[in-house]
């Protein structure tokens, strides 16, 4: 599914974000929405969340 639509996002789903710091490695961190940070409804980089562990990022994967 894609990131970068927001009505595909709610708190609670499972995802794979890019965090700034590894913006240039693409490195993607795993975990769970715990509030949509982006108010627009689509972005063209991902919508940005926090996850429960605290992490900050945009949303590249949507895991099923």
């Amino acid at each position: 599914m894609d990131g970068k639509k927001r009505a595909n996002i709610k708190p609670g789903i499972k995802v794979k974000i890019v965090l700034k710091k590894d913006q240039r490695t693409g490195k993607l961190t795993e975990g769970i929405v715990k509030d949509l940070l982006t108010n627009s409804s689509t972005h063209p980089h991902g919508i940005k969340v926090r996850l429960t562990s605290g992490d900050v990022g945009r949303v590249q994967e949507i895991i099923d």
